[in-house]
């Protein structure tokens, strides 16, 4: 861990933190640097690469420790506290050590809250209080579990899901493929995977695509959403009838919230009610079955039983990539990617071809599965590590 030695910071002892500094500071600095470009202005600083180690080393190690038998949870946020209203700001900043981290656990383990960190008149790291607001682009580090951290950031105008950066697990880092350099050529494709690719190619500010494939992984029951196009019913070629829980009419609460015009007055109570709603329909794919909703995010149907039509060829392989720097594209049979629930959506997709099929495993797993026309296969796109 880092220590001070006559006032000096030492190097990081967790190699990780050294290993994916460069790397960090180099995205935050390229983002930053677009924003400024588009006339953007509120934005966080940049962050170096002594401040990146430094902050993910002290981190890590906090993350390995216990308070009063907890492990701490926390968020980090690197910016000064005069860039947003209403912070709560310590009388005396404390040092930036894994011990000060671990005692101010509790305080800020519930969603949302970060611990502020900045350098002080020496250039020194400190920690000077706590925040619900970050700026665009900030620098944040999250402890997920001992030993599992992630650096994300807040897209400009973004809401909802921070964008995720690297995913650090003991001495492994996983760097979010941003350029979806694993997948194929395929515009078709590109296109149908586009939540789940670059933030910054995100369609709507919410991409609630993310956040229920979020909001699905956290209930931790496992579930499938089906994302069918609107106006059509082939989908139901690939369910068996009756449907337990068909919904009539349509569940329509975030279709009606994608509409709605968000500005600073109402942004807020907005984005309250797009969680509720992202909330209570990720909740219907913890029923046994698919939940399925349009494209344009009307629920129709839960519980639902997936059946290969009639006269139907069973999907026999699939591609399977993951949005990681120096990912290849793997062919495999779809009982690899996971169980029942696995090979279902990969039979809906290849028969469903307009169709998107996201799947969450109890253990965390989460797949979003495309038809792409340019392969002929079905493609399996395991994202979690943009949901942690």
């Amino acid at each position: 861990m880092i220590s001070e030695i006559g006032g000096m910071i030492r190097e990081p002892t967790y190699q990780a933190a050294r290993a994916v500094a460069p790397m960090a500071e180099a995205h935050f600095a390229r983002h930053i640097a677009a924003a400024r470009q588009r006339g953007e202005k509120q934005h966080a600083p940049e962050p170096d690469t002594r401040a990146i180690a430094a902050i993910i080393d002290a981190t890590f190690w906090a993350s390995l420790r216990r308070e009063e038998g907890q492990s701490p949870k926390i968020s980090l946020a690197f910016f000064p506290h005069e860039q947003v209203p209403q912070p709560l700001i310590f009388e005396r900043p404390l040092p930036l050590t894994p011990d000060v981290l671990t005692k101010l656990g509790p305080a800020v383990e519930r969603p949302g809250i970060h611990l502020g960190v900045w350098r002080d008149s020496t250039g020194d790291l400190h920690v000077w209080g706590s925040t619900r607001k970050v700026p665009s682009f900030c620098f944040v580090l999250e402890v997920i579990e001992p030993g599992l951290l992630v650096i994300k950031h807040r897209r400009m105008d973004g809401f909802g899901k921070f964008a995720n950066v690297a995913v650090l697990k003991g001495e492994q880092v996983k760097v979010i493929d941003e350029q979806g350099a694993s997948l194929p050529d395929c515009p078709a494709l590109l296109q149908a995977l586009v939540p789940f690719t670059s933030p910054g190619s995100w369609e709507h500010k919410f991409n609630l695509l993310i956040q229920l494939a979020a909001s699905m992984r956290a209930h931790g029951h496992g579930g499938s959403l089906l994302v069918v196009p609107a106006g059509t019913e082939e989908w139901r070629q690939s369910i068996v009838h009756p449907i337990l829980y068909s919904v009539t009419p349509p569940f329509s609460a975030l279709a009606e919230l994608m509409r709605q015009e968000v500005n600073e007055t109402n942004e807020n109570l907005v984005v309250a009610a797009v969680g509720r709603a992202v909330d209570t329909v990720a909740g219907l794919t913890a029923v046994d079955g698919a939940t399925v909703m349009t494209d344009q995010y009307e629920v129709r149907a839960f519980g639902a039983t997936i059946r290969r039509p009639e006269g139907g060829a069973p999907v026999e392989q699939i591609v399977t990539t993951e949005p990681i720097v120096g990912d290849k594209p793997v062919v495999v049979h779809p009982v690899q990617t996971g169980g029942t629930r696995h090979l279902s959506a990969a039979q809906f997709v290849h028969d469903q071809r307009n169709a998107l099929a996201l799947v969450a495993s109890q253990d965390g797993r989460f797949t979003v599965f495309a038809w792409s026309p340019c392969e002929q296969r079905v493609h399996a796109h395991r994202v979690d590590t943009l949901l942690l």
